[in-house]
């Protein structure tokens, strides 16, 4: 006789590896969790890795939901796009008012806008929620960004806070704000991971192109990062794949995978709406940019037999450089991070989301994929100065960037010298200068727009806006 429950206090649908591993971690802390999937043996899965016995599979959905208490509280974690409407429009024969439905999928900030204002005229309860973590993190503790409506929210905090990552203690999970301000701050998380992948991507070609250095070597390289300022899940995992080898291989793995990368759309976005809301983000820009051009092997095969293009070996002291190396990588990261949350601060603004940055930063900082030792600093930024409209002002990070971007400087010189794609790099200290430039060279473009579109342009110490004739007119 089985002592699984006849009702459970919360729905997942779709267990796939994120669906499932939470839904285990959720049984794991005592939630007797109800899950859906098409395929049978999904949630056949699912109860057999249960290891309390308070999980249940099901393929009806009609049966799925019956078997939940009410008010019914029911995540999906699904792939993003019209398939979440899909879901949507299949449960809600079976809901009542007052239920709680809850994305946890990587959807468009927009389509949650959407979902949020037509649910909720229906009478329901819906909020959007970032997850990150991967399967590691989903099983054991994943970083969650929920946003939209705080009574739900509130419902589901105790749950939440059990299955989340902890920090000092401190759930990595928080209220983000209203509407699409939880999925919004994903999007912008998954940014800056594309743009520290791109950082890490660049860092190895210098190694190995640019300093000869074998994988062995590139390897110890990551291993001692990961020991000290540069620590995070990023370098933690790239040090792992410097020392995988494939069963019976006698070489990394590593070598044998495609130099073509691929993305699921959740960088583009974040490059999209930051033009839309003229917060300049390069460097998640340029890694979105290498991506695509990665794609493009057959012509990159091409050029390069027709320009035969050189590395040639950076003639530097290695020991000496790869310190401006790490000194490089940790200035190119902030910078990344600087920019992901001046977007945010940016969209704050503009939606009205009343985000708290330094709550985004701390739960950052475990159980996602950017989580990092520097997510400290970040976070004791905005505990300093809750409205710092840039995280380059703060004075702890203005001295941490202004010791490290010697060593950027003298990475980038070698590497454009050497031929040395390292665009990730360029964008980041291109960005570094222009920034903390008193003056820069706009006013030129100004007066070439209103020569060209008599689109006018405006003068230092005078008010209103002004048009010349920049040349005589020809008769």
């Amino acid at each position: 006789m089985s002592n699984t429950p006849d009702k459970y206090n919360f729905g997942m649908i779709g267990l796939g590896t994120m669906g499932r591993n939470l839904l285990l971690n959720m049984g794991d802390h005592g939630v007797a969790g109800a899950g859906f999937d098409t395929d049978a043996s999904k949630g056949a899965l699912l109860e057999k890795e249960s290891t309390n016995n308070n999980l249940k599979g099901f393929s009806d959905i009609q049966a799925f939901t019956a078997s939940l208490t009410s008010p019914k509280a029911i995540m999906m974690l699904v792939p993003a796009g019209k398939i979440v409407d899909d879901v949507i429009a299949s449960l809600l024969p079976y809901l009542d008012k007052g239920d709680i439905l809850i994305d946890g999928g990587n959807s468009h900030f927009t389509d949650t806008n959407r979902r949020v204002e037509e649910l909720e005229a229906k009478g329901f309860h819906f909020f959007g929620m970032g997850i990150s973590g991967g399967e590691e993190g989903a099983r054991f503790g994943p970083s969650m960004m929920p946003g939209g409506d705080k009574e739900a929210y509130n419902v589901m905090k105790p749950i939440l806070e059990s299955i989340a990552a902890k920090v000092d203690g401190a759930p990595c999970v928080t209220y983000i704000g209203p509407g699409a301000s939880g999925h919004f701050v994903k999007m912008v998380h998954n940014g800056i991971e594309y743009a520290i992948m791109q950082l890490l991507a660049e860092t190895y070609e210098i190694m190995k192109k640019g300093l000869q250095l074998d994988n062995a070597e590139i390897g110890q390289i990551f291993t001692d990062w990961s020991e000290g300022r540069l620590k995070s899940f990023l370098i933690e995992i790239t040090k792992d794949i410097f020392a995988y080898k494939a069963p019976g291989s006698d070489h990394l793995l590593l070598d044998d995978i495609k130099d073509e990368a691929r993305a699921k759309g959740t960088g583009k976005w974040t490059s999209q709406v930051a033009m839309d809301l003229q917060a300049p983000i390069p460097a998640i820009d340029t890694a979105v940019s290498m991506r695509d051009l990665s794609k493009y092997k057959q012509l990159r095969v091409q050029a390069a037999a027709l320009y035969h293009t050189e590395i040639v070996p950076l003639n530097v002291d290695k020991t000496a450089f790869i310190a401006s190396l790490e000194q490089a990588f940790y200035f190119n990261m902030v910078i990344s991070y600087a920019q992901g949350m001046h977007l945010l601060a940016r969209a704050s603004e503009e939606y009205k989301y009343n985000l708290q940055l330094g709550e985004v930063a701390k739960i950052w900082r475990g159980g996602c994929i950017i989580r990092s030792e520097f997510l400290n600093d970040i976070f004791n930024a905005y505990q300093n100065n809750a409205e710092l409209p840039h995280l380059l002002l703060d004075n702890n990070i203005h001295q941490l960037v202004a010791e490290a971007v010697k060593g950027a400087r003298t990475v980038l010189s070698a590497t454009i010298s050497a031929g040395i794609a390292a665009p990730a790099y360029a964008a980041s200290l291109s960005y570094f200068d222009a920034f903390t430039s008193a003056r820069m060279p706009s006013n030129l473009t100004q007066a070439q727009r209103d020569y060209f579109g008599a689109h006018t342009y405006e003068l230092i110490g005078k008010e209103g806006v002004f048009h010349s004739q920049w040349v005589e007119k020809k008769h």
